[in-house]
């Protein structure tokens, strides 16, 4: 389990620093595994824009820049397909150690021309995204503003989630036992209601109520699916999660950030006006088990003593309960009506079918980690849209 400082403090009013927080949690039981400070480690870069970039004499891929840094104008030698006068970039000085490559830079000829620093890419500072070329960053920014500051980079703890502490599966749960531990009072802010407009079309049955106590759901009408906003992206990657898209950034935001995982069906997808919650089935005639294919691309088989969460009448597998959604409704940037699920899955029965199936998912470690807490999903379908 990984969380950035920042996050912490927006349920916990605190001025810890980071190694406060890591000494708190240490004294509670966690098992700290990594504090990770990319400040430190971006504190040699900053922002600079290149004025010129001519080609090398000695080398067709490379291009020598007249680069304006907060050092003074340098000449650097890059060989990005992108550099190009008026770029505004990340320079990397003589001296510093750059992470992405296991490197300290020195002074030296490249193809016969000494190159004073460094033009980075993403990668080169452990950044996600590509790394075809150097880091092309808005215009605006000042030369020499710190890399630290344009990438939002913040202190992250990464600790062990023991089985016996499945509330710290959550930033607020662990922002409960911090605030008890004296590190500051507990912020709880209100959550407002939001009344539906028009009943929901969509029901849900549930015929296996062992495995699946509580299965809450909402069906939303007109939303725009895309790219998430930078501060959700920036969030998610931190912890070492892959920004997909609006809706599915959400839910991955509120499992991480309660507990509490959730999941997004394209509601067109679904096939009649009922959701099923139901065992795995076996064919009477032939004994096969039905298969799902799964949001990962691969097919799975279902067995009875999986949860299955299934549409057409209870005919069609479209997910496996508290383990992964079906790729049959999976939402696309085309999809515009909703059906989001929040769910209380038995944690034994989770459990079991990721060990089954080999599939250790996110949604599952959570799921197992919201039903042993307690179910905080109101009881059936809503019925509001």
């Amino acid at each position: 389990m990984k969380f950035t400082l920042s996050w912490l403090k927006e349920h916990l009013d605190t001025a810890a620093d980071v190694a406060a927080v890591a000494d708190a949690m240490t004294m509670a039981g966690l098992e700290v595994e990594d504090v990770h400070d990319p400040i430190a480690a971006l504190a040699p870069f900053t922002v600079a824009r290149i004025v010129s970039a001519e080609q090398h004499p000695n080398a067709d891929r490379l291009r020598v820049c007249q680069v304006d840094t907060v050092d003074g104008m340098k000449e650097i030698v890059c060989g990005a397909p992108n550099a190009r006068a008026g770029l505004t970039t990340i320079y990397a000085p003589i001296g510093a150690y750059v992470p992405g490559l296991g490197v300290t830079l020195v002074e030296k000829p490249v193809r016969g021309v000494v190159s004073n620093g460094m033009l980075c890419s993403g990668s080169e500072l452990e950044l996600a995204g590509d790394s075809d070329g150097i880091l092309e960053l808005a215009d605006d920014l000042a030369v020499g503003t710190p890399a630290a500051g344009v990438f939002g980079a913040e202190p992250v703890i990464d600790f062990e989630v023991t089985p016996n502490r499945p509330d710290w599966l959550g930033v607020a749960g662990i922002a409960r036992d911090l605030a008890a531990a004296g590190l500051g009072p507990l912020k709880t802010p209100t959550i407002l209601p939001v009344p539906g407009t028009f009943p929901s079309p969509i029901s849900v049955r549930i015929d296996a109520p062992e495995m699946c106590p509580v299965f809450a759901g909402r069906l939303i009408r007109g939303v725009k699916n895309g790219p998430s906003p930078e501060w959700l992206q920036r969030r998610l990657t931190a912890i070492g999660l892959r920004s997909i898209s609006r809706l599915v950034d959400v839910t991955n935001l509120i499992a991480y950030d309660r507990c509490r995982p959730a999941h997004v069906y394209d509601a067109t997808k679904l096939v009649g006006d009922e959701i099923v919650v139901r065992g795995g089935q076996v064919a009477g005639d032939t004994g096969e088990h039905e298969h799902l294919i799964a949001l990962d691309g691969k097919t799975y088989t279902a067995d009875p003593t999986m949860c299955m969460i299934a549409d057409a009448g209870g005919e069609r597998p479209i997910g496996l309960g508290g383990v992964m959604g079906g790729e049959s409704t999976g939402c696309s940037d085309e999809t515009t009506d909703v059906f989001v699920e929040c769910a209380w899955f038995d944690p034994l029965v989770t459990a079991q079918t990721g060990r089954t199936l080999s599939l250790n998912s996110d949604a599952s470690t959570g799921s197992r980690g919201a039903s042993i807490r307690r179910p905080s999903c109101r009881a059936s379908s809503w019925p509001p849209g």
